[in-house]
């Protein structure tokens, strides 16, 4: 089964919760503490894998969630960190949020995205003790961690894409000059996924993929057209298909037409891609009567054209030849998309200190936003008097306070950080 889009939830595993321990000694009557830190929660990451070819694996199986950090233990025992979860994609995946931004692009085997960090583990209370601070009596709480849901989407890594309306010999040609061996027949839309070749000539081996199910109204859904055009987007030139028999009723520089307007409605970057027209089934006799007509039409428009018979193997070396060329200028131009990229990466979401944050007014209240603070808010025992005091201090030294009075505040006005809710206490 192909498929080449899935939605998936994935969730991060929490932190653990750090520890409230006093160490017990003989002799020593008030142990100072040894409370150890949770462990850090497991990372969902997405992982690229050059033997997938489909998103099968997203189809029935939606959610997925990272393993959770161990709580600390007494004796600064810390507790073991959870399992990253990994999850493989195929070469060409794309990962967007719910907002369809692109958080990542995965193009070569190996290529990493971190799309839901662990929860940070809570710090125990030996970490808190100070000189003035000897016995503290809390703990931080393990971190929450990052969930989502995720839009993946493949996009078929090839060199060449061959389009065209259905029954013009896209999967014949495709046999023809690779070992692809897709399904033939001589009913429309018979090619019902996209099919991948790699085509050998000697000189440069180079990916070639047939887009099935484009005819007029593509676009907007007909036929099978908006489900596979977006593979063509990383092809670098494109090799457009026409029946010089004119076989089934319709015009040869018709359907060209068309087909080139479909490819601009559904994004007008395509149509600026390099074409090489290919007139097919040559071996006919109604071919060779359009060829004439056909041919001085592309070459009156400046295309290349060349007429071939995909079912006899007549002018295949030519056009070969003539991709070769077409690549090689592409490549010089920059514009093959991302099937050899520059660099191999691996990225990972930014993570906000916590004295970065800003401070929005709504009424009577004021709105602290900022991964960094909230995450020292959810983090904090809001039950435990010691930890309250150390929060305070903390507000203080990170400036929160004074950016609260610039920003207008007054004692006793509401104050929200994340999903807790402070009365303005200004020391």
């Amino acid at each position: 089964m192909f498929i080449d889009e899935a939605r998936i939830f994935v969730q991060a595993g929490r932190g653990g919760n750090g520890c409230v321990s006093l160490r017990r000694e003989k002799h020593v009557p008030r142990g100072g503490p040894d409370g150890g830190d949770g462990g850090k929660g497991g990372s969902v990451i997405i992982e690229a894998e050059g033997g997938l070819k489909t998103l099968v694996d997203f189809y029935r199986k939606t959610h997925f969630k990272a393993e959770r950090g161990k709580h600390g233990q007494g004796s600064n025992k810390h507790g073991k960190s959870g399992k990253d979860l990994i999850l493989s994609v195929p070469l060409g995946t794309v990962i967007k949020n719910e907002n369809q931004e692109v958080l990542g692009d995965l193009v070569l085997p190996g290529d990493q995205l971190v799309v839901a960090q662990g929860g940070k583990g809570g710090r125990g209370n030996a970490r808190f003790a100070t000189a003035q601070r000897r016995v503290p009596s809390f703990a931080e709480k393990g971190e929450k961690p990052e969930e989502g849901w995720l839009n993946l989407e493949l996009r078929l890594l090839a060199d060449v894409g061959i389009i065209g309306y259905p029954n013009v010999g896209k999967s014949t040609l495709i046999s023809r000059i690779s070992r692809a061996k897709p399904k033939i027949a001589s009913y429309p839309f018979t090619t019902r996924v996209p099919n991948l070749g790699v085509v050998a000539t000697g000189e440069k081996n180079f990916v070639v993929a047939d887009i099935p199910g484009l005819i007029e109204g593509a676009h907007k859904g007909h036929g099978l057209g908006d489900l596979f055009l977006r593979h063509i987007r990383r092809t670098a030139i494109l090799l457009h298909l026409l029946d010089l028999s004119a076989f089934e009723g319709r015009d040869p520089i018709n359907d060209f037409k068309l087909v080139n307007k479909e490819l601009e409605l559904f994004d007008p970057d395509l149509v600026k891609r390099p074409q090489l027209v290919v007139g097919n089934k040559i071996d006919l006799p109604e071919a060779k009567k359009n060829l004439p007509r056909v041919s001085l039409f592309f070459k009156k428009e400046g295309y290349f054209f060349e007429a071939i018979s995909a079912l006899t193997g007549e002018g295949i070396d030519a056009l070969l030849n003539q991709v070769l060329i077409e690549l090689e200028e592409a490549s010089k131009e920059k514009k093959i998309a991302l099937t050899k990229p520059p660099k191999h990466m691996i990225i990972t979401l930014p993570e906000d200190d916590e004295r970065s944050f800003s401070i929005v007014r709504q009424g009577p209240k004021f709105l602290v936003k900022g991964k960094g603070i909230e995450r020292l808010i959810q983090m904090a025992d809001l039950e435990n008097d010691q930890a309250l005091v150390y929060l305070q201090h903390k507000f203080k030294k990170i400036g929160l306070e004074r950016r609260l009075q610039e920003s207008g505040a007054q004692e006793g006005d509401t104050i929200m950080i994340g999903e807790t809710t402070f009365e303005f206490r200004p020391t």
